[in-house]
Order: C-alpha cells, then sequence, then structure tokens
C-alpha cells in the first residue's frame, strides 16, 4: 500500500521542526518567494473583550464564526494573559516584550498625563522593520503622551516605534468611544463607505494594507487594533435589532449591542482570512488574536472567572488568545501560560529576526509550541497595577504553576489560589499554606525591586539616610511661612514646646512651611509627625500636607484631611491649581494617634502617599504622577523645589512635633 502523501501542513511542521520553516513560500513567483522567507505576522487586538464572549470559548449567544475557526484551525490558550488589566499598559507589552512596570506604564493613559512609550525601546515593529518588513498599524495605539500639535512630532508616537504605515489610528484623545463616521478622535479621516462603522473602515484597511504589503514582495507585519468593543458600546442597528431579537436577549452576559460589535470584527478575521487565501500566503502567515484586558464589568460577565477590567483577578487579565501557525496543530487547546510580555520574543523567533542587541525581555518564546512542538518551561508570571480604578484597587500579583499570589497595596492583605482546582478564586489558601505564600510573596517582592516602579514604605530600613530633621525645639528652624490661596493667609504659626502649631482664629488658615533644604535627592521619603489635630473645631478642613514647595504659587503635596477622613494630591504650577481626592478611600481611613505621620515618597516624578494606621504600620495610600506639572526626574527641576509640609484648617489649631526626610 503506497504511504499517504503529507498534506502541506504536515511539510511546514516538519520544516518548522528542523528550523527551516520560514523558507516554504508561495507559488506566486520568485520574488513573493523570497519575501516569504520571513513569516508575515498578524497581531488583532480586541479592546475590553472578556474571555467567554467567544463561542470557542463557551459562548452560545454571540456568533464568532471567523475567530471560532481560526482557534479550531490553530491553538486556543486556556491561559491566556494580559500583563495589565487595562489598555496601555499592556499594548506597551507587546511592543516591548517587557513587563508595564519596568517601562513604566502601568494605567491607561488620559489626554492630560506625560507618559508616552519611550523610543529608548528597541520595540517590535521596529526591529521587523529593521529586517525588511513592511510594519502596519491600524486603528488604536493608545502610546502617545499628547493630543496636540502634529501627530508625528508627539513624544510616543507610532511612525517613531517603527510602524512604515499608520492608517486611522487616533489623532485626539479616545475618550468613551466613537464608531461611527464623522469620528472626533480621527477628524481628518474621510469615509469610505456611506454610514460608515468604524470597525468595518479598519477591516476595510487590514485587507488592503495586506494587498499592498504582498504586492511590494515585502514581508509584513500587521497590528490590526481595534477600538471595538471598549464603551460606550455602539454598533449598526440592524444587528443590535438581529441580537435583541435572540432568546435571552439582554440578560447578563448577553448584550446586543456587544455582539453586533463583535460580529463586525468577526466578519473582518474572516475577510483577512479570505485575503490570505486568494493572495496564496496564507500558509505564510502567523495570526495572533487577543484582548488587552478583561471585559468591563459594566458590560460584561466574566464567569467563571472573578474581578474584570482594572482587577487583578483572572477575569482582569486572563483574556480570549488564539494563535494559528501554519505549521502548527490544528484544533490544539494548550493549558501552558502564555502573555503578551511574550509576544515580541514569540512573534520575533517565529520571523527568524534577531532580538534587539542588549535589550532585556521579559518575555519567554513561544515559537517553537506555535509551529507545532512543545510548550516552554513558564517561569513566573507578574502584574503590577497600583492604582485605584474601579472596580479595582491599587494591587500586585504573580502566578508560578498552579498558585497565583495577589496582595492589596493598601492595607497588605495578601491572597493565595490555586487555579487549577479554583479558577474563580473563591478559595483564599494564604493562611492554610503559609509556606507557599512567604515562597511567593518574596518573589513577588524581588520582582517590585526588580522593576523599581515603587518606593518602598518610608521605614527606617529602606530609606536609611538622615538628610533634614526638625523637632522644633529652637523655633522654625529655618523654614520659611508661606500663605497660598485660597485663603492667603496662614494663619497664627507659633514653634514651641517641641511643636509647631497653626492656629485658624476666625477665619480658615493655610500655611506652608518650606524648608531650608532643597530637594536634591531621589528617591526620597518626606514624613510629617502630627501631634495632634483640630477636630471638632475644624468642620471641614482639617487636613496635613507633605512634599515639595517652591513658593506660594508652585508645590506638589499628598494630604490626609482628618476631620473628612480623606486623602489626596494637590499641585499649584504657577497659581494654577490641580489634583485629585481618592475617592475609593473616603471615610475608609483613620489616623487620630498621637505617632499617626503622613509621608510622600518622591521616585522620579511620582509621588506615593503612605500613612501609619493605629497598629503602626506604614500603609500605602496611592500614586500620583506630577510629571505633566513638572519633571522631577531632572535634576535641575527636583532642585528648584524644597522639601515641606502644610497644615490647611477652618478653625482650632494643629500641631506638628517632628519634620523629617530621608533617603536610601
Amino acid at each position: 500500500m503506497a504511504a499517504a502523501k503529507p498534506d502541506r501542513r504536515t511539510v511546514l511542521r516538519g520544516l518548522a521542526a528542523a528550523g527551516l520553516g520560514g523558507a516554504v513560500g508561495s507559488s506566486a513567483g520568485a520574488g513573493a518567494a523570497a519575501a516569504a522567507a520571513k513569516r508575515n505576522i498578524i497581531v488583532v487586538l480586541i479592546d475590553d473583550l472578556a474571555r467567554r464572549e467567544l463561542g470557542c470559548y463557551g459562548n452560545t449567544f454571540n456568533e464568532t464564526p471567523h475567530m471560532d475557526r481560526l482557534a479550531a484551525d490553530g491553538i486556543t490558550f486556556e491561559h491566556g494573559y494580559a500583563a495589565a488589566p487595562v489598555c496601555s499598559p499592556t499594548r506597551a507589552s507587546i511592543m516591548t516584550g517587557q513587563y508595564p512596570a519596568r517601562v513604566g506604564i502601568t494605567e491607561f493613559l488620559d489626554a492630560t498625563g506625560d507618559d508616552y512609550l519611550p523610543t529608548s525601546h528597541h520595540t517590535l515593529p521596529e526591529t521587523l522593520r529593521d529586517a525588511g518588513y513592511r510594519t502596519g498599524l491600524i486603528g488604536k495605539w493608545h502610546q502617545t503622551e499628547t493630543y496636540t500639535g502634529p501627530v508625528r512630532d508627539r513624544p510616543g508616537n507610532p511612525w517613531s516605534h517603527g510602524f512604515t504605515d499608520v492608517i486611522a489610528s487616533e489623532q485626539k484623545y479616545i475618550a468613551g468611544g466613537d464608531y461611527f463616521h464623522p469620528y472626533f478622535m480621527l477628524p481628518d479621516l474621510p469615509a469610505r463607505q456611506e454610514n460608515e462603522y468604524l470597525t468595518s473602515r479598519l477591516n476595510l484597511e487590514a485587507t488592503d494594507f495586506i494587498t499592498r504589503a504582498h504586492g511590494d514582495d515585502k514581508p509584513f507585519f500587521l497590528y490590526l487594533s481595534h477600538y471595538a468593543t471598549h464603551t460606550k458600546l455602539a454598533a449598526p442597528q440592524p444587528l443590535i435589532d438581529k441580537y435583541a431579537a435572540k432568546p435571552g436577549a439582554g440578560e447578563p452576559g448577553r448584550n446586543p449591542v456587544l455582539a453586533a460589535m463583535l460580529e463586525v470584527i468577526d466578519d473582518g478575521v474572516g475577510a483577512i482570512r479570505d485575503t490570505l487565501q486568494d493572495l496564496g500566503i496564507a500558509e505564510d502567515t502567523v495570526i495572533l488574536l487577543l484582548s488587552d484586558n478583561g471585559g468591563d464589568t459594566g458590560v460584561a460577565v466574566s464567569d467563571p472567572l472573578r474581578g474584570g477590567k482594572a482587577t487583578l483577578y483572572e477575569g482582569g487579565v486572563r483574556v480570549p488568545m488564539i494563535a494559528y501557525h501554519p505549521a502548527g496543530d490544528a484544533g490544539r487547546v494548550v493549558d501552558t501560560p502564555f502573555s503578551t510580555v511574550d509576544f515580541m520574543p514569540t512573534l520575533l523567533d517565529t520571523a527568524g529576526v534577531a532580538r534587539p542587541r542588549g535589550q532585556h525581555l521579559d518575555g519567554v518564546s513561544f515559537a517553537g509550541l506555535l509551529a507545532g512542538g512543545t510548550a516552554p518551561r513558564r517561569g513566573d508570571l507578574f502584574w503590577v497595577y497600583p492604582h485605584w480604578h474601579n472596580p479595582g484597587a491599587p494591587t500586585v500579583s504573580m502566578r508560578r504553576g498552579r498558585h497565583k499570589l495577589l496582595r492589596y497595596l493598601h492595607d497588605g492583605k495578601t491572597e493565595l489560589y490555586d487555579l487549577t482546582a479554583d479558577p474563580g478564586e473563591t478559595d483564599d489558601l494564604a493562611a492554610r499554606l503559609p509556606g507557599r505564600t512567604r515562597e511567593l510573596r518574596a518573589a513577588l517582592d524581588a520582582h517590585l525591586r526588580d522593576v523599581d516602579l515603587l518606593p518602598p514604605a518610608p521605614t527606617r530600613e529602606n530609606f536609611p539616610r538622615q538628610v533634614l530633621a526638625a523637632d522644633f525645639e529652637d523655633g522654625l528652624a529655618g523654614f520659611t511661612v508661606l500663605a497660598p490661596e485660597p485663603e492667603a493667609r496662614p494663619g497664627t504659626v507659633r514653634a514651641e514646646g517641641g511643636a509647631l502649631t497653626v492656629a485658624a482664629a476666625g477665619a480658615p488658615a493655610f500655611a506652608l512651611l518650606r524648608s531650608p533644604r532643597p530637594a536634591a535627592e531621589s528617591p526620597a521619603a518626606i514624613v510629617v509627625s502630627p501631634r495632634s489635630y483640630a477636630g471638632t473645631d475644624a468642620p471641614a478642613q482639617d487636613t496635613l500636607f507633605a512634599g515639595l514647595i517652591k513658593d506660594a504659587e508652585n508645590y506638589l503635596l499628598v494630604w490626609y484631611n482628618h476631620r473628612r477622613k480623606r486623602t489626596g494630591w494637590d499641585v499649584r504650577v504657577a497659581g494654577q491649581p490641580a489634583g485629585k481626592r481618592i475617592e475609593q478611600l473616603d471615610g475608609k481611613i483613620d489616623y487620630p494617634t498621637p505617632d499617626a505621620r503622613l509621608a510622600c515618597a518622591v521616585l522620579r516624578d511620582e509621588l506615593t502617599a503612605y500613612a501609619v494606621a493605629p497598629d503602626g504600620s506604614w500603609q500605602y495610600l496611592f500614586t500620583a504622577d506630577v510629571g505633566q506639572y513638572a519633571r522631577l526626574d531632572d535634576p535641575e527641576v527636583l532642585g528648584q523645589y524644597h522639601y515641606g509640609f502644610g497644615v490647611r484648617l477652618d478653625g482650632g489649631t494643629a500641631a506638628v512635633e517632628r519634620f523629617a526626610v530621608h533617603r536610601r
């Protein structure tokens, strides 16, 4: 009996195992064969999509036949992870192969911030471009600092990171959704279709880009980054009506608008695969499809996973993730965790392109797995999310094998879960497995030191060098009293009896005490120790401040209002106020004891607030990025400020008994 003739996938898999998979080209001529020497790569990124929304992950309401077919033809990752629970940091991890905490982007970038993806990183598209690829971004970028001035001049713009083609990518801030032409965030983009829907437009641009790149006889990298399914949800009405008529529509997890948006994305996946087939390059192209984070809890249902977007529980970071490689196994389901930090090494190895010399990559290459081989050894995975963002809280977490450790930064609460036995994270094992908990806690602490994102708690062990101390035994000790707006009066300020007192008699008072020492050290811990608050004599303002002060019109401070049990940060630049109250902590903090201290830790251009709880431990409160107001990572800018503190009162008297500054 004659041996069965191997099919093309079997041949490709064998060649890939021998390291020759990239040399198999199409039959479209010598030019196309040369281009196919390096794999084409397509990444389809969906915004805010919960794992269970796809049919291949068990959804029976939404209709996603093309994505389900992609999974049937390739790999479904049961433990596919975004590197962050919100979009910008996950996108940074895809571009750099590094943890978002190492990159320095841990929160979504807003319109007024100063963060952006720095060009010091040799990114995935830049590396591929330098290896001869045509590199295309279609859609959402969200890695740029500002939304003013020429797009190509903005810090962190996609051209500066190696994209040769940037198409239908935001010129203005994304905000809460923009899906029908004319697009407010793309004011210069003319419509190509009547009643144009943005997701359909991106799909059309994707197939056009593939056709152009193939015509140039170049391998290509396409990053199709959808704005959907980010809220506010919107879709063509006939599609919404279709799903609204289905049984169960409107029940939890059966959202007709979300389903309609997803169908259009799915149509685009089908159109891309058809285009690849028509051009004869389907067998030369690798496709990865995923979401940038878990679903929005106001829209999606993550069951059986816990949590959603903006949380480090599985529902926030475990996402739908599918990979197709022409030499891979069809219908394969992989349990090995695969993260967006792995994309850069995986795709560079898949393309046969060398990694940037001297650049650290946190990710692990899964190139062999995609091509039909075995999974690599998966080391630890880490997440750092130091932000108050409903429904989440500042947390850090890690996964080692089947176990996941999660720690809340505010109160230090630690949870341990067995993700194999308990994927819904309902059974906290921290107390029952103390050894494993200590082991993972130590590894997580080591990671935090490694990425150097957050200053540690302002203890003497962490900040052993004292550079300034004042106990006010001998008067003001060189401090200058300033009276900022709105009160423009400091009240009565005295230093006697080992304490500095501020009294507000008959009118509100706001006194800033600027130390004689310029701020020349970073990181530094600025600690103010109150002796007493005004209490009931101050009906609203009974507030203590700590931080950096230039003068009455320029300061960067964190604060705690004892009367209202609130905390936040206060900035003034050239007399213009800014700042924020951390609403999630309203009424939840209370430090009335005499040894209750407030600290402001300065690291680069961020202020981190800590306070001493009644049990004497330091509690993390929040981190505020003040780089848009003052680039404190510039020594000349930092040196314009002095260490200082402040007191603001509606009435009564408050006393501070000590002020100190420590550094590492």
